[in-house]
């Protein structure tokens, strides 16, 4: 089996472990020395335990979330994935109040892994984001 296929399997136990909230899973797929930088923490977070801690602060405003693997590409050591993340606003998310909205929007990341094939990067496509930001509409 190529890299590009390995990682392509890694993603879809990916997708098991973020659904699952799976701490000893992210210790297998995520490097320790990952470093993901994230809008809701000022300091970066480290491998599995750090990932997951921003899954476990999206299951608090929403408890129902769920990413689906819509489409991915791989190439080597890395995997484009395109992610349906849907759920309900249930619990405070960044100072506003449970409003019982339903949700359901797509986003594109990128990983990268190393030669043990373990992620050691996740570049999120957030053009929305990038605008909000520019406009001060959030940190």
């Amino acid at each position: 089996m190529n890299k590009a296929e390995r990682n392509r399997q890694i993603m879809k136990r990916f997708e098991t472990c973020i659904n699952t909230n799976d701490r000893a899973l992210a210790e297998e797929l995520i490097a320790p020395e990952a470093e993901f930088t994230t809008p809701v923490s000022e300091k970066p977070l480290y491998g599995g335990a750090g990932y997951l801690s921003v899954v476990e602060l999206m299951r608090k405003s929403f408890s129902d979330i769920r990413w689906e693997i819509v489409d991915m590409a791989a190439e080597d050591d890395k995997v484009a994935v395109h992610w349906t993340c849907s759920g309900t606003h249930d619990g405070n998310f960044m100072g506003l109040a449970p409003t019982g909205k339903k949700f359901s929007f797509s986003v594109m990341n990128f990983y990268y892994f190393n030669a043990d094939g373990k992620i050691v990067n996740d570049v999120a496509a957030q053009g929305l984001f990038g605008l909000m930001t520019t406009l001060g509409l959030i940190k």
